[in-house]
């Protein structure tokens, strides 16, 4: 995917972030998601008509799309006011793809970072899917996990390759360690919330038992 995708993809996953975090208008969001899903079809369909139609190259241009459309998707839920069940079944469908993209960067282009990258990206749309599809309550931990996959996955390696120094060996062994520490943060995070789920559901159970004692 090229760097100005990555750059613009940034500015939309933090914007999100902020909405499922409850500090931005879902409205407004929305509007900017639907303008950059709308560039991020048009991007690929220029490359595609331009390659020389090899298959990485249409490999490539391809992943664009699964950005430009979920953003569209997001984007025009929001104006519906759609229940969002379809998007959660398209993330799920995004998310196994991005599985493909991971194990291929692993496998055919030995890229840790990029196959780390695609990880996360995966195990964001999944999140999207049990919210969406499955409607688990986990709005705030996929605010955070947007947020930080915003700035460690988009936009800061965005800026980096446009100064000129992403594609050094020691950045990219400095991105492989945050990246790593980013997928620690994701998992601590899920354990304190299930944690939390746990203590509300025994008080819960507490006060059913003996409501008139519970204040």
């Amino acid at each position: 995917m090229g760097f100005v995708g990555l750059f613009l993809s940034g500015a939309v996953l933090f914007l999100n972030s902020l909405m499922l975090l409850g500090k931005a208008e879902a409205k407004s969001v929305g509007i900017f998601n639907l303008f950059i899903g709308t560039i991020q079809i048009i991007i690929p369909f220029n490359l595609i008509i331009v390659s020389g139609q090899d298959h990485w190259e249409l490999y490539n241009d391809a992943s664009i799309f699964l950005f430009g459309l979920t953003y569209l998707y997001v984007g025009f839920n929001i104006w519906k006011g759609l229940e969002g069940s379809g998007l959660g079944w398209f993330s799920l469908w995004v998310a196994i793809i991005g599985i493909v993209y991971t194990f291929t960067s692993i496998i055919h282009f030995h890229d840790v970072v990029n196959a780390l990258t695609w990880g996360m990206w995966a195990f964001l749309w999944f999140l999207f899917f049990l919210s969406n599809a499955l409607g688990k309550k986990i709005d705030h931990y996929i605010g955070k996990v947007a947020f930080v996959q915003s700035w460690v996955t988009l936009t800061i390696p965005s800026l980096l390759y446009f100064l000129g120094i992403w594609n050094t060996h020691i950045v990219h062994q400095i991105w492989t360690s945050v990246l790593i520490l980013a997928i620690v943060y994701f998992v601590v995070s899920f354990y304190r919330l299930k944690f939390s789920d746990q203590n509300d559901n025994i008080g819960q159970e507490i006060q059913e038992i003996h409501p008139l004692e519970v204040k």
